[in-house]
């Protein structure tokens, strides 16, 4: 079994000799000091929300009315943390959430994460938003397991090819981002009148693709603008409806998974429609302001679906506390999101090798020190509600 939580020894076996970790094992301070070092713009895309940020809010409150009951005597000195998730062996229930435009916080941006991610073998979930291309993630990412996060654009041919390049590049599991079909209101990003596509950031995808570069009059590295815009208008101003869900099935032979779940019937429906897993996710608070938490939206999910389909869950998530939280009470795992970003700001690969070693070592640690040994024995009775 994988200890994780030898990460702590490691740690201070290396205080010996006067090294100390590359920034804060306190993943809660992470923000703060990411702050400190990117720019207004990119600080913002990372850490803000949509309106007056009450969903972010909300996603944090929602794990401080849950507490962990620790139980005693329950011989959890050898930890079994690892899960079968859509078809994926992982050695702990925790896979990188989908964030666009890395190269806003470190010149490495999807490389770093894409390397850190596989040294570990978790799974990364690339964005349609990447700053690097789609192969050039997976030539990074290895042997690592790697899944593929679609914003759907609304040329179906571009649509087609992407899922193609996604598929042919070991991309085992298609992740559909139903929830940010337009952007919200964002102030933090409004004030600043940063958007970073504009700029040209976070458009690998679909300026390496054949398809979408056949729709432009001139190519993108001739007339950077016109592609700019068409690209934009190919992914945003368009909801979907249930029954569009046919086009994916019919492009892409693997596990789909719908993220942005927030409603019990959204998930009957997307069982009902044949998907294989949902993220229950409110995009981190980045879309509806004031909207439901994602951990109170999650026990009624899992109850209902569960049995059914994977039932993944992110925003929010921040320590391995957490991560025990959200298995109580449903999920099979968590994605992780703006953590790892915080450390690829601070220290390419290697802080976002620090932040999910940290992250899985507190996960190991209080796995055992509440006395849960197996998380697939995790259940609300380890929980109490406060």
């Amino acid at each position: 079994m994988t200890r994780f939580g030898g990460y702590q020894n490691e740690i201070y076996l290396q205080g010996l000799g006067g090294a100390k970790p590359l920034f804060s094992t306190d993943p809660t301070k992470l923000e703060e000091s990411a702050a400190n070092l990117l720019d207004p713009g990119p600080y913002a895309y990372v850490a803000g929300g949509a309106g007056s940020a009450a969903t972010v809010r909300a996603n944090r409150e929602a794990f401080d009315r849950w507490r962990i009951v620790p139980r005693m005597l329950t011989g959890a000195t050898d930890r079994k943390l690892s899960v079968s998730v859509l078809g994926t062996e992982l050695p702990a229930p925790v896979a990188l959430a989908p964030v666009g435009v890395q190269s806003i916080v470190h010149p490495d941006a999807e490389l770093a994460t894409a390397r850190a991610a596989a040294s570990l073998g978790l799974p990364m979930i690339l964005s349609t938003a990447s700053s690097t291309s789609i192969e050039e993630v997976a030539a990074a990412n290895g042997a690592g397991p790697r899944w593929f996060q679609l914003y759907w654009p609304g040329d179906p041919d571009v649509c087609a090819s992407i899922l193609a390049r996604a598929k042919k590049a070991g991309y085992s599991v298609l992740v559909v981002t139903l929830d940010t079909w337009t952007l919200a209101w964002r102030p933090a990003d409004l004030d600043q009148a940063y958007l970073p596509f504009l700029n040209g950031e976070g458009l690998a995808v679909p300026f390496s693709d054949p398809a979408f570069r056949a729709l432009l009059e001139k190519t993108p590295e001739e007339d950077p603008p016109s592609a700019i815009l068409r690209w934009i208008s190919l992914v945003t101003g368009s909801d979907r409806t249930w029954e569009q869900l046919t086009f994916l099935r019919e492009h892409w032979d693997g596990p789909i998974v719908l993220k942005g779940i927030q409603h019990v019937d959204d998930a009957r429906k997307a069982v009902d429609a044949g998907m294989d897993g949902i993220v229950v996710s409110n995009h981190g608070g980045r879309q509806v302001d004031g909207a439901i938490a994602s951990l109170d939206a999650l026990p009624g999910i899992a109850a209902a679906v569960g049995d059914r389909i994977d039932v993944l869950f992110d925003s929010g998530v921040r320590t391995g506390s957490d991560v025990v939280k959200a298995l109580a009470l449903g999920a099979k795992a968590v994605l992780l999101g703006r953590p790892y970003v915080y450390g690829l700001a601070h220290a390419g690969e290697d802080g976002v090798r620090h932040v999910l070693r940290g992250l899985l070592a507190d996960f190991d640690m209080t796995m055992g020190l509440s006395g849960n040994a197996d998380v697939a024995a995790l259940s609300a009775d380890a929980l109490a509600r406060v």
